[in-house]
């Protein structure tokens, strides 16, 4: 009879030692409320500002959230660029031709702009050169009204790029919508020569075997860009 006491003890004692200590989710929770509210009052503060200060702020949020959400995707990063920061390139072979280009007019003027312009610089100083996304710009550069909705910025999503990645990078662009035209692949084929680039890595940067390759120098005629033969099947 006297046991049963110390019995019930060393139950309770185990049951301390075993129980789990609490979880830190409500506190965490309860301080992204906070944190939501905050911004929150504060953006509808502003609301009222100028754009530029607007959009001034939009930039720096969105490259927090990119920031804090630690995933490695330039798009999570979208900013806003005033039009006449953004440049064209000059090596961009795809050409749309005009009833696409009215089709893409309409597509934006009716559904919005859902895709953002892919651009790089040499560093902040400088204007942005565009990598994929010329035709989109062209587009709301010369039409007014999509123009003026977007309050003459561009949505823009930038890559850290040398010269020559931004080259295969617009042409990775224009396979993958299977738009892309063999002369001025050419172009751009006899500029990454230029910058030292093998024939091997050509083929590989942009997703071609050595047979397309090849194939390329036949139709274009480029027998001084490829005079150094250095294809091998090893890199298909």
């Amino acid at each position: 009879m006297n046991e049963q006491p110390k019995k019930t003890k060393k139950a309770k004692h185990l049951q301390t030692e075993t129980t789990p200590p609490a979880s830190p989710q409500p506190e965490l929770a309860s301080q992204s409320v906070r944190v939501t509210e905050k911004l929150a009052e504060y953006l509808a503060a502003m609301q009222g500002s100028p754009l530029e200060q607007r959009v001034a702020i939009f930039n720096q949020v969105s490259a927090m959230m990119k920031d804090f959400v630690g995933l490695p995707h330039p798009v999570l990063g979208v900013k806003l660029v005033k039009l006449e920061q953004v440049n064209a390139n000059d090596y961009n072979p795809n050409v749309v031709a005009p009833p696409e280009m009215r089709l893409l007019q309409l597509s934006i003027r009716k559904d919005g702009m859902t895709m953002p312009v892919v651009a790089a610089r040499a560093s902040a100083a400088e204007k942005f050169d565009i990598v994929d996304g010329f035709h989109r710009k062209t587009v709301v550069t010369n039409t007014t009204d999509i123009r003026e909705s977007l309050g003459g910025y561009i949505p823009l999503v930038e890559l850290n790029k040398s010269i020559e990645d931004r080259m295969t990078s617009t042409v990775r662009h224009n396979m993958a919508r299977g738009t892309h035209q063999v002369e001025l692949s050419a172009k751009l084929v006899t500029a990454l020569k230029k910058h030292d680039w093998t024939n091997q890595r050509i083929g590989m940067e942009l997703g071609m075997d050595p047979d397309e390759v090849l194939r390329l120098k036949q139709i274009t005629g480029l027998a001084e860009a490829f005079k150094d033969g250095d294809f091998s099947k090893s890199w298909s």
